[in-house]
């Protein structure tokens, strides 16, 4: 305890982070406040008693802001699909290929195709999510009301990615990765709470318990983000001027976890068709029928088997797009780098797919157990609410930005000379959150 209090005090005691994280708590101070300033022309009253039905999907993300009708309604989540949409095109695409390897310039070009790509996604939601508010007859006065709103809403999420831009220039973190995980959090204490009321008194011991579970889950998750397998490399001896430089000996890092929270997000986004294509023949079909209610049931053994599939796919799917075995052991070529008793160029490629194979299998099992473990704690009784918390999108992204703020407070301490925050060492890095292409 005492060297942790130390380390907060050394942590305020350097101003350029002093003032970084005051900057951090500012700009996550607006976000929030603009989560309840309801849109023009919404009836507040009406609106509490409307939370359910499609105004909960989005409020795990946005902290609430969806469910309050504000104007972040739609919060970051635009920017994020087209960053998603425009990490596919760079894989894909040989023009968006070429455009990322062209440097900063290349980059520049990126973030603005994003920026416009956000406001067509933004726009279109925000069509049907008026459209949603009007069939809920929620609005004061409809005269006008759709074009208003969906200009204030658009504006909201420029806004929301101006403020994560500020906080990745300005503050601690990844800006956007920081406002989601904000916005998750912000719903933590209501659940722990909530949880707490429905166990009472009697059931007191068994609130620890989850309390304990729930310890562990986030511990089995941290362990999930920094595990790699590290590769040897050797580099040959080189010659500069008249010194004769002996070869240097260090890791390749592949992370069991490459594909981060993506598989999730994929896998969720299909889980909908099911349910949707159903719906077609509902009323004439008593099979249809049967599809749709089982998969509008995320609980169901029939939804998480299908969905803990998906993820399996997906993760091998997206490891393999976004690490090149091929353009790892060219790099290493170059530079002179070799793999102990691997031979260069297509044998290291081969060498290097193969753990990457092997490793990644463990990671995405694990990652579906992480995926569906909601699900299981509220068929043990757990809340809806609380049980979010316990593995699936939101545990994961939480985790891995606190990883990376972490990381990042515990350069510029080890840059002053103090003591890292990490008693047994440095954090490991790890890669993004989530896709944002103005990191």
């Amino acid at each position: 305890m005492k060297k942790f209090i130390t380390t907060i005090k050394n942590i305020f005691a350097i101003e350029d982070l002093r003032v970084r994280i005051f900057n951090t708590l500012f700009f996550i101070a607006i976000f929030r406040l603009g989560s309840f300033v309801v849109l023009p022309g919404v009836d507040p009253n009406q609106l509490q008693a409307n939370t359910g039905g499609l105004f909960g999907l989005l409020d795990t993300f946005l902290g609430g802001a969806f469910s309050n009708a504000s104007i972040f309604a739609l919060g970051i989540m635009p920017y994020i699909s087209a960053s998603i949409v425009l990490q596919l095109l760079t894989i894909a695409v040989p023009y968006f290929q070429k455009m990322q390897k062209e440097g900063e310039s290349g980059r520049k070009k990126i973030n603005q195709i994003t920026r416009v790509l956000t406001i067509i996604i933004t726009l279109a939601q925000a069509v049907g999510f008026v459209a949603t508010l009007n069939a809920e007859a929620i609005v004061i006065n409809q005269t006008l009301f759709t074009i208003t709103s969906m200009i204030v809403l658009t504006s909201g999420t420029i806004f929301c990615m101006w403020l994560g831009e500020r906080i990745t220039d300005k503050g601690i973190g990844n800006g956007i990765s920081m406002l989601i995980m904000i916005g998750i959090i912000s719903r933590f204490p209501g659940a722990i709470f909530a949880e707490a009321l429905s166990k009472q008194l009697n059931g007191a011991l068994l609130f620890l318990f989850e309390m304990f579970v729930l310890f562990f889950v986030v511990m089995s998750v941290v362990m999930l983000t920094q595990a790699i397998r590290r590769i040897p490399v050797q580099y040959a001896k080189q010659v500069g001027g008249s010194s004769l430089y002996s070869g240097q000996r260090q890791f390749i890092p592949l992370k069991v976890n490459a594909a981060g929270v993506m598989p999730i997000i994929f896998a969720q986004s299909l889980m909908f068709l099911p349910s949707m294509v159903a719906s077609i023949w509902a009323d004439s079909n008593e099979t249809a029928n049967y599809i749709g209610a089982t998969f509008s049931d995320f609980t169901s053994w029939q939804y998480n088997l299908v969905f803990g599939l998906l993820i399996l796919v997906f993760t091998y799917f997206y490891t393999a797009i976004s690490v090149n075995p091929n353009q790892i052991a060219d790099d290493l070529k170059r530079s002179g780098g070799f793999v102990p008793g691997v031979k260069p160029g297509r044998a290291t490629s081969e060498y290097i797919d193969t753990i990457l194979t092997r490793i990644t299998l463990p990671g995405a099992i694990y990652l579906a157990l992480v995926a569906i473990f909601p699900s299981i704690a509220m068929l043990l009784g757990v809340t809806r609410e609380f049980s979010q918390f316990f593995g699936g999108t939101s545990l994961i992204i939480m985790v891995g930005v606190v990883l990376d703020t972490l990381q990042q407070v515990e350069s510029y301490l080890l840059m002053r000379h103090y003591d890292g925050m990490m008693k047994s060492g440095k954090l490991r890095g790890r890669t993004e959150t989530i896709p944002t292409m103005a990191s």
